[in-house]
C-alpha cells in the first residue's frame, strides 16, 4: 500500500505475530509488515494522525529528492527480497519489478521438468509469463505467416482448453509441426543451413536444441524463455511420430487423423492452431481427465495438490 509509505505510523499487533512473520523488522517496517500482513488475510486499521510530529523547519527541495529516493529504493529491495515481480498502484498504474528483453529471466534451470519457483510453493512469476505470451504469439505469428502446419501441444494445449492461457506453473510453450515444413520458415531453414542460432529483427532468438531434433525459440538471447518446436512426421500406419523423445508425458505417437484437418483454440490473446478434438488429444496422451485433473510435470517432485487443496 503506497500510502504508508514515508508515513508516520504506530502499529500496534502482539509481539508473537510480529515475529511469526518472514521478515518481521525489514525496512521500511510499515511497507514490509503490511504486505505480509496482507499475504497472511490480516485486516489494517488506519487511524487519524493521533501522534503529531514535533516542528520541523519545511525540507528543501534536494532533501525532498534524497528522501524520495531514498525510499524508492528501499521499496525495490523490500520488493526483491520478497520476490514480487508486479506492483500494481492504487492509480492503476503497474510497475514491473522481474525480468525484461534485457535481463535473465526469474528462475535458473528447471530440474526433474520442476522449476525452482514450485519448489519454493509458487507458480511462474508474472513477468516471465508476461513475456512466454508475447514468444509465443511471435512463433505462432511466423509460423502462420510462412504456410507451416502446426498446432498447440502438450501442456500447452492443456492451458489453451482450460483457460485459453498457459498454464499458471509453466515454465515454457510446446508446438508441434509438421518436418516436411521447417524448410518454409526463414528462421528455423537459416538456423538448419547454419547449425547456429539466428536472431531475428525483433530479437528473438531461434536455435536447435541441444537435447535433440528440435527446435527452441528463446525471447531474446540473454531471457531463456522459450517456445519448443516439435517437429513431426507420419510413418506407416498413420502414426505421426519425431526423433526426440525426452520421456514427457506428451512424448507419444498419435494419429495423424487429429491434426488432418487442423482445429483452432484461444490461447494468450489469439486464437491458434491446435487437433480438430482437442479433449480427445489431450486424454490419448494425458489419460481421461486430463483437463479437469490437470497436475505438475514431474507429480513425483511435486504435487498440485500440495499447493491447491481439493
Amino acid at each position: 500500500c503506497g500510502a504508508l509509505d514515508g508515513a508516520p505510523a504506530v502499529l500496534l499487533l502482539r509481539t508473537r505475530d510480529l515475529f511469526s512473520l518472514p521478515f518481521p523488522l525489514t525496512t521500511p517496517v510499515v511497507t514490509s509488515v503490511s504486505i505480509q500482513a496482507a499475504l497472511r488475510g490480516w485486516r489494517l486499521l488506519l487511524l487519524p494522525a493521533a501522534f503529531p510530529l514535533a516542528p520541523r523547519p519545511p525540507p528543501s527541495p534536494h532533501e525532498q529528492w534524497r528522501a524520495q529516493r531514498s525510499l524508492d529504493e528501499r521499496r525495490r529491495a523490500l520488493l526483491d527480497l520478497f520476490g514480487l515481480k508486479l506492483e500494481v498502484l492504487p492509480d492503476g498504474e503497474r510497475r514491473w519489478h522481474g525480468c525484461a528483453k534485457d535481463t535473465p529471466r526469474c528462475f535458473g534451470t528447471v530440474r526433474a521438468q520442476t522449476p525452482e519457483y514450485l519448489l519454493a510453493g509458487r507458480w511462474t512469476p508474472p513477468c516471465c509469463l508476461r513475456w512466454l505470451r508475447a514468444t509465443a504469439r511471435h512463433v505462432l505469428a511466423q509460423l502462420e505467416a510462412a504456410g507451416v502446419r502446426h498446432w498447440l501441444e502438450g501442456g500447452t494445449l492443456l492451458g489453451a482448453v482450460r483457460t485459453g492461457d498457459i498454464i499458471p506453473w509453466d515454465y515454457d510453450v510446446d508446438v508441434g509441426l509438421y518436418l516436411d515444413d521447417v524448410p518454409k520458415c526463414r528462421w528455423l531453414a537459416a538456423v538448419v543451413a547454419t547449425g547456429r542460432p539466428v536472431e531475428d529483427p525483433e530479437g528473438f532468438l531461434w536455435e536447435k536444441a541441444s537435447e535433440g531434433d528440435f527446435f527452441r525459440v528463446h525471447f531474446s538471447r540473454a531471457n531463456r524463455l522459450h517456445v519448443d518446436l516439435w517437429p513431426f512426421f507420419a510413418r506407416r500406419g498413420g502414426l505421426m511420430t519425431k526423433r526426440t523423445w525426452l520421456g514427457h508425458a506428451q512424448d507419444v505417437e498419435f494419429p495423424e487423423r487429429f491434426v488432418r484437418p487442423l482445429g483452432a483454440v484461444g490461447f494468450a490473446g489469439v486464437l491458434a492452431k491446435a487437433p480438430n478434438d482437442p479433449r480427445a488429444f489431450l486424454e490419448f496422451k494425458f489419460g481421461p481427465g486430463a483437463i479437469e485433473r490437470p497436475e505438475y510435470p514431474n507429480p513425483g517432485v511435486r504435487r498440485l495438490a500440495q499447493d491447491v487443496p481439493n
